[in-house]
Order: structure tokens, then sequence, then C-alpha cells
């Protein structure tokens, strides 16, 4: 769709990279600017196997000492073998490293939220609206008020 009227257009299509890159451009420099927090960063956690094939990975995005991990997921025949908490161990060590003293992150209803709480994230809120009744919910914890996580 396109709105031809005089003036700036209007078009609504399927995702552009090129728009997302420029967006996240202007809205970093207008946060930087508000906050006065510049330091942005990235990283990445990734566990392969003997073969090389993914068993999880997680990535973040980090800035003014906030840690926010946007994905983390493990294979379904590694998840019990501990590699979920030894790559949020990781992420936390990272994310000391770089300075950050919380993190946040969001996960559905019928992914991890009890994970997260048992490593000591408190939920601060849930979005509903999830496709077959689920909430997103959001969590966070400081890391100045609790010691490194152990690998368990």
């Amino acid at each position: 769709m396109t709105d031809h009227s005089s003036g700036p257009t209007l078009a609504v299509g399927e995702h552009d990279s090129e728009l997302d890159d420029r967006l996240t451009e202007a809205l970093i420099a207008f946060n930087s600017a508000a906050t006065g927090a510049p330091d942005r960063g990235t990283f990445s956690i990734k566990v392969t196997d003997e073969a090389g094939e993914l068993v999880g990975g997680l990535t973040a995005r980090t800035w003014g000492g906030l840690c926010g991990i946007e994905l983390l997921w493990v294979r379904e025949d590694s998840r019990k073998d501990g590699w979920g908490s030894r790559i949020l161990q990781a992420a936390e060590a990272e994310a000391r490293r770089r300075g950050c003293d919380r993190l946040s992150t969001s996960t559905f209803t019928f992914q991890a939220p009890g994970f997260y709480q048992r490593h000591g994230f408190v939920e601060t809120g849930r979005t509903p609206g999830v496709p077959g009744g689920h909430a997103d919910v959001h969590l966070f914890k400081s890391l100045t008020d609790s010691p490194p996580l152990r690998e368990s």
C-alpha cells in the first residue's frame, strides 16, 4: 500500500533491512543524546557439538550498564545437560566484563520463565496476546545484588 498524496510518501511492505539499519542508527543517536550513555555493543555465545552442529546459543546487546538478552536457545536433546545454565553463566560473565550491572530479557509463558527465575531473574511485567492464550514475560536481574551464576 502506498499513499501518493502530496508531501512525504507512506509505504507499507515486507521487511526492509536498509530501513531497519537507518531506524536503528537514528534511535541510537537519539537515545545516546537523551541518556548520555553512548556505549552500545553486542555479543553472542555459541555451543557446537563434535560434528560442528549447533547445540545452543545466545545473542545479547549492551547499553549503559544493561545487558539485554535477545535470544537464548538450546537444542531439545541437550536441554537436560545444563547447557542453558552454562550459556547464561557465560553471558552474565561477559556482561560483567563489559561493565553491565543488570540483565533483562523476555520469554513466552510456554518457553522458559521458570528457568530465568531459578537463575535470579524477577518478573517485571507481562504482555498478553501471544497466540494460544500465552503471554510475553519480562524479566530483570541485578548483577550487584547477586553473586555470579554457578554451573548447575
